[in-house]
């Protein structure tokens, strides 16, 4: 019989030191961009082992103005922004094109290390957004081909049919087009990034974009 709830969650812990590295981080040795600063720490989540360290958590908000979230995967970040795609028709693509602001947030439980950036996002050309979906693979061009992304569902044998037909297509003809894959760059305006301490006495240093440059300060946890 399965747990009550309330009970399960009192026997789970956070940073169980059995698993769980939480590495000194001296804000005043932090690099002056934040870039820098992810880069370092990627790096770091990788080298320890944290699985899917690229997947995070896209928050964007409706038409009405409210929140909605999920997990998609970073295809990559530089001085343009920090990179992630998706159909254009999607929910979330919907959203960005009346909305193009959103937030981003990284957690990397082995570290006790969690980035969040946000900022406005705009759509790399076409071109930019074919060749980052063919730089990927079969399966990542079967569901782009796929599509129909966020749309009502009539059923699972509607889906394997499409998806089947799909994979043939990415099979045969590799550098196939997906006319609605977007290509998507948030450049941030503000990052926070956050270090988990056994004291509680976590770090959290913030950058703020002001014209070309950077600020910092360091938050309260």
């Amino acid at each position: 019989m399965a747990k009550d709830l309330h009970e399960l969650l009192r026997t789970l812990r956070v940073w169980d030191p059995e698993v769980t590295e939480l590495p000194p981080f001296d804000p005043a040795s932090a690099p002056d961009d934040p870039l820098s600063l992810f880069t370092q720490w990627f790096a770091r989540a990788v080298a320890a082992g944290e699985r899917e360290p690229h997947t995070m958590t896209l928050s964007t908000s409706d038409e009405e103005g409210l929140p909605d979230a999920r997990i998609v995967m970073l295809h990559g970040a530089d001085a343009a922004g920090w990179s992630f795609a998706t159909h254009a028709t999607s929910s979330k693509g919907r959203q960005l094109a009346a909305r193009p602001y959103a937030a981003l947030t990284f957690y990397w439980p082995v570290l006790g290390r969690q980035v969040r950036v946000r900022g406005p996002v705009t759509s790399a050309p076409s071109e930019e957004a074919q060749a980052d979906l063919h730089a990927r693979s079969t399966g990542a061009l079967a569901a782009a081909l796929t599509g129909r992304q966020s749309d009502v569902l009539t059923s699972a044998e509607e889906l394997a049919a499409a998806s089947e037909a799909a994979w043939e297509h990415a099979r045969s003809h590799p550098t196939a087009k997906s006319p609605t894959w977007t290509l998507y760059r948030l450049r941030p305006d503000e990052a926070e990034f956050f270090q988990g301490d056994p004291a509680r006495r976590h770090t959290r240093l913030r950058y703020h974009r002001t014209d070309e440059a950077w600020s910092t300060d360091l938050l309260w946890p």
